[in-house]
């Protein structure tokens, strides 16, 4: 009898009545035979499966964030994008050369190599959209009923670009999924400002950036998400993180108004409390340089935060309680907020807390209303 080397063969014995096709062009990607195809939703969660050892935990903060991107076009019908989705066929299903179709028979799936949480967030949609048609039928609600089956189709029509890798095995796997999760991509966001898709910090910085005369001494790298080039000050990024530490007191993880739906007026709102904030800084503190601490990006995170409990001591965001207590930065030494090599050895958010503490301190310390009027005096 001869050996049978691949599960493909063993179940080619079997005769089976149905394949899924998957049409598509082979090519070379770094060396492997890769498939290339766009395929709806519908079919990719019959063919999926996910290796524990190859990818890592779920993460439910970035599972919520995907879910409220596809709700927009399922809720709103706004267009969305997400990259390509990366999966190994480990050697299963066999491509047809002439019809240019790749077959895989019923049992065998396509491991996910990058893409985890893309596939997850459509899933739980689409179980979460299952259970509300199950709810509605029991109650008769055809409406709703309607409603529901129409986001459904068009859930399972959704179409995501996809890359086949043929032949690796679960060691290549987790080496690619490694070197593919280093790289500091932001494809999705840049192309998400292309097609307007973004949130409202990200709106009002952007706009803040662009248009106020302030931010023009100030200068923010607009072309890149996270890093800077060395003739900027600030990141498109940290810009971001200081007008939500300014409004809402928090770091950018734990913002809570940083959705996709908002009105126009709260944009201008903001991006008018926001000149004047930097307005006040530029009057108050030294010059904006390289170099200089108080425009670092963690001590500038700071002094929003504590700023922004200045700003709500009387309940709600008051600029004019702002702008007298920028009155006492003039008097406040940013030199002496970290010691030693705490600045380079502390962590990120440790280096935060610190100088807010310290920013803290100093007007615990401090009478403001007596400095105003020394200021004044001279």
């Amino acid at each position: 009898m001869d050996s049978i080397s691949s599960l493909s063969e063993l179940l080619a014995e079997q005769k089976p009545s149905s394949y899924v096709e998957i049409g598509g062009m082979l090519g070379q990607t770094f060396g492997q035979t890769t498939l290339s195809t766009t395929l709806p939703m519908s079919k990719l969660f019959s063919v999926y499966e996910v290796d524990l050892e190859v990818q890592r935990a779920i993460i439910p903060r970035n599972l919520s964030k995907l879910m409220d991107y596809i709700n927009l076009y399922l809720d709103n019908r706004q267009p969305v994008y997400f990259p390509g989705i990366i999966f190994s066929a480990r050697g299963a299903g066999y491509y047809d050369k002439s019809s240019e179709v790749f077959r895989l028979q019923p049992i065998e799936k396509l491991y996910v190599v990058d893409g985890q949480h893309r596939l997850v967030a459509f899933q739980r949609i689409m179980e979460t959209l299952q259970s509300q048609m199950a709810r509605a039928k029991d109650r008769r609600e055809y409406e709703r009923m309607d409603e529901i089956s129409e986001k459904l189709s068009r859930l399972y029509a959704f179409p995501i670009s996809t890359m086949i890798y043929m032949d690796i095995n679960a060691r290549q796997e987790r080496q690619l999924f490694s070197d593919i999760n280093k790289l500091p991509r932001k494809i999705g966001g840049n192309l998400a400002v292309l097609r307007d898709q973004r949130r409202f910090y990200h709106v009002v910085a952007s706009e803040l950036a662009e248009k106020s005369i302030v931010m023009q001494s100030l200068s923010v790298d607009r072309f890149t998400e996270r890093g800077k080039s060395p003739e900027y000050l600030f990141s498109y990024h940290l810009l971001i993180e200081i007008l939500i530490a300014l409004f809402e007191g928090r770091m950018k993880s734990g913002a809570r108004n940083n959705g996709y739906q908002f009105e126009t007026q709260d944009v201008q709102e903001h991006i008018y409390l926001a000149t004047q904030y930097f307005n006040g800084l530029l009057h108050h503190l030294p010059a904006p340089a390289k170099g200089e601490p108080v425009w670092t990006e963690n001590i500038q995170i700071a002094l929003a935060l504590y700023m922004h409990e200045e700003a709500v001591k009387t309940g709600k965001f008051n600029r004019y309680a702002l702008e007298h207590a920028m009155q006492a930065l003039p008097r406040l030494n940013w030199n002496a907020i970290y010691s030693g090599d705490e600045k380079d050895r502390l962590p990120r958010r440790s280096r935060i807390t610190k100088a807010f503490q310290f920013i803290k301190n100093f007007y615990q310390e401090q009478n403001p209303f007596s400095v105003r009027d020394k200021e004044d005096v001279s």
